[in-house]
């Protein structure tokens, strides 16, 4: 299993994660379907680091669809949707 690091996102209108990327990365972009298959299998995990503030990626089940999210904490910097666009 490799540790991914999330530098960036992509958005559609309604502000929902769609992809994770890290463009120094191979693996990168990965579809948001890819990412929650990835965590999900425990194939791979996703973290984001901002500022020296490190947070896991997790998936969440609302409404019968599957998001991806962080965890809150005391750094906004290091949410999905505050991450710069991809």
């Amino acid at each position: 299993m490799a540790d991914r690091r999330a530098t960036a996102t992509g958005k559609d209108t309604d502000g929902d994660i769609t992809k994770l990327c890290n463009g120094g990365e191979w693996w990168s972009p990965r579809t948001k379907a890819d990412a929650v298959r990835d965590i999900e299998t425990k194939a791979h995990s996703y973290y984001v680091d901002r500022a020296g503030h490190r947070t896991d990626v997790h998936v969440v089940e609302r409404g019968g669809k599957k998001h991806l999210r962080t965890d809150a904490d005391a750094s906004s910097q290091n949410n999905l949707d505050n991450l710069p666009d991809c």
